[in-house]
């Protein structure tokens, strides 16, 4: 079946009062074709851009993960001029989707380019799912095409020569130090900095929990914090101190097993202090706390579940005897709706790009689809070494949220910590704020994220 043409590029002007002044911009939505080796249309993705009418303007692009992720989720989320208040504790997915101005965006600094993959928001895929799975849902050609989407809008808006900067969330964590790396080395375009948010980096550290501390060193950090979030107790002084023990006491004691029993008690004495959980509880798991049965444990007493995402974002368990847990996410459950009508409306009304398809804010049938190859599985420290290695003044700035178990701040800390220093040692850093995988779903971790991300733009 042929499918209907998507509508011509589309764009409105906008303005909004940001730091005491008045900020104009223009809305663009608009396309780009994917082609394979033979020049033939297969696929077209969407993207949303935001731009301002000034001169030496840096550009940004975004990228969300998933797989199947649309970008609505940094573009009304994070770092887009329209902020949607989802994600939180509280909140209803039928709550009315009001859209207000973000203190938070980005745009006063750089113009902003959000790129919907194949088969997310309403970019789509001309070919049949066994040939999309082999030229867009698989890691490699994943890489390879949107690097050239980026590419293509530089050429096609006349931007070659302006600075260039990546940010991707979760598997666009995963996807950042690949796109730049590919780029730089292949399509020769070098990217001035890269913002990597809650990303999906090294997988490799989940790996051999049996004999490696390293996947309770990675959890430990993100339980204690939302213990402490909600004892009204989390600092960055008090996250230095787990942060300490975690990489001193907890792991020399883990290394040791059972060759230590003393250490083993004081240990699982201590992890329940600091976690707040139940002592049976702790004990029975050896101070190896578990991620999925921690969600159901800190909340079982009130009959909810915590969120990967955010452990003190909360929803009812409708299973609570099931042997595992059957419940959406409360997060995913609770931010699908408010977004996706957010972003119909705003594209369809607000822009005017008139279409009559689905918007896919996150497409389960992407994620299905999708090849878990070697690569993916490999995750991306090798490309983000060799893009900081071929470029002195690439600067890379890794943030998370101290509350997310999906991927844990601490697995990003011991990555960077084993990372040569190449040149300038402040060219790769990890930063955390309050907050869980969206933390910037919080006013004042999005404000922070944004100040530390102005200082980067700003060396350049």
């Amino acid at each position: 079946m042929q499918l209907p043409p998507l509508p011509p590029d589309t764009h409105v002007e906008q303005s909004m009062a940001l730091n005491g002044k008045t900020l104009h911009y223009t809305v663009t939505v608009g396309t780009l074709p994917v082609r394979n080796s033979d020049g033939h249309e297969i696929g077209q993705v969407v993207y949303t851009s935001y731009t301002v009418d000034a001169p030496d303007r840096p550009v940004t692009f975004a990228v969300n993960g998933g797989p199947g992720a649309s970008s609505v989720f940094l573009n009304f989320g994070a770092i887009g001029p329209k902020h949607l208040q989802v994600g939180n504790e509280g909140e209803s997915p039928s709550d009315p989707p009001v859209l207000a101005d973000n203190p938070g965006t980005w745009l006063d600094f750089t113009d902003l380019v959000f790129i919907d993959p194949i088969g997310t928001g309403f970019s789509r895929s001309l070919v049949p799912d066994d040939e999309a799975r082999k030229d867009f849902y698989s890691t490699t050609p994943d890489i390879e095409y949107l690097s050239r989407i980026i590419y293509d809008w530089l050429v096609k808006n006349d931007r070659l020569t302006s600075r260039k900067y990546l940010v991707g969330e979760s598997y666009g964590g995963f996807r950042g130090p690949r796109i730049t790396y590919y780029l730089q080395s292949q399509l020769g375009v070098a990217m001035n900095g890269v913002v990597l948010v809650s990303p999906y980096l090294n997988p490799t550290l989940e790996q051999n929990g049996n004999l490696s501390p390293i996947p309770w060193m990675v959890t430990l950090p993100s339980i204690t914090a939302a213990h402490l979030e909600r004892e009204h107790q989390l600092t960055s002084q008090a996250m230095a101190d787990v942060i300490s023990y975690t990489l001193g006491d907890y792991a020399t004691t883990l290394l040791k097993g059972n060759s230590d029993p003393a250490a083993v008690q004081a240990m699982i004495k201590k992890v329940t202090e600091m976690t707040g959980l139940d002592p049976e509880f702790v004990k029975y798991s050896g101070g190896r706390l578990e991620t999925r049965a921690y969600l159901r444990e800190v909340y079982r007493e009130e009959g909810k579940l915590g969120s990967i995402y955010d452990s003190n974002v909360t929803s009812f368990d409708p299973f609570p005897y099931a042997f595992n847990q059957e419940a959406s996410d409360p997060i995913l459950a609770s931010i699908i709706a408010p977004t996706t009508t957010a972003m119909v409306n705003f594209v369809t009304q607000t822009v005017g790009w008139k279409i009559d398809a689905r918007y896919n804010a996150l497409s389960y049938e992407v994620n299905q689809l999708w090849n878990r190859d070697d690569d993916l599985r490999k995750g991306s420290v090798e490309q983000l070494r060799q893009a900081v290695a071929a470029d002195p003044k690439l600067r890379v700035l890794i943030v998370h949220g101290w509350n997310d178990l999906s991927c844990p701040f601490m697995g990003s800390v011991l990555t960077v910590n084993q990372m040569p220093i190449m040149g300038d040692p402040t060219r790769v850093q990890v930063h955390e704020y309050p907050g869980g995988h969206m933390f910037y779903t919080r006013e004042s971790s999005r404000e922070a994220l944004r100040k530390d991300v102005m200082e980067m733009y700003n060396l350049h």
